[in-house]
């Protein structure tokens, strides 16, 4: 069964140590992780404290969800801290989503290492509203009644899970 942790670690080590840089360093990672999450995070040496970071996420379930990333997602993905994320329009190519992060708004006290780990967190953001919009839209009206069809959800190319409605007792 898929278990995954709310915050990608390598995400935050890596976002960690662009904010906390003595000096201006340059990055460009290319980090590939459970479930087919692809991220590409940018910084230039020039202005270490502006990042862009690029996701590409499969849909969690084929022929229900589009490939790219419903106005839902988006809003979801705007709050995670909305003074330092910025969503660039379009996307890199690749990706579903570019996000321009502005690490210079970040507080200096102890509350970076939350805010970073929110950040790192995206992939969890748009997953969870992946499934809460595949579960809105369950349709029932094409299966009988008692009878619903299972819907199969993909984390993980080779670990599917399956949802089924089921039937309303009164």
């Amino acid at each position: 069964m898929a278990c995954m942790d709310r915050v990608s670690p390598a995400l935050k080590q890596i976002l960690l140590k662009l904010y906390l840089a003595d000096k201006s360093i340059e990055i460009d990672h290319h980090l590939y992780e459970f479930g087919s999450i692809e991220y590409h995070i940018q910084s230039q040496a020039s202005n270490p404290l502006l990042a862009y970071l690029s996701i590409s996420i499969p849909p969690l379930c084929h022929g229900i969800l589009p490939n790219n990333l419903s106005p839902y997602t988006i809003e979801m993905v705007k709050g995670i801290c909305p003074n330092v994320v910025e969503i660039e329009e379009p996307a890199r190519d690749g990706f579903q989503l570019t996000l321009k992060l502005n690490l210079y708004q970040i507080p200096r006290n102890k509350d970076y290492v939350k805010v970073i780990g929110d950040i790192s967190s995206v992939q969890s953001v748009i997953l969870s509203s992946q499934l809460k919009e595949i579960l809105w839209n369950v349709n029932s009206d094409d299966a009988s009644p008692g009878m619903y069809k299972p819907i199969k959800l993909v984390y993980h190319p080779r670990e599917p899970f399956f949802v089924i409605r089921q039937v309303i007792l009164t």
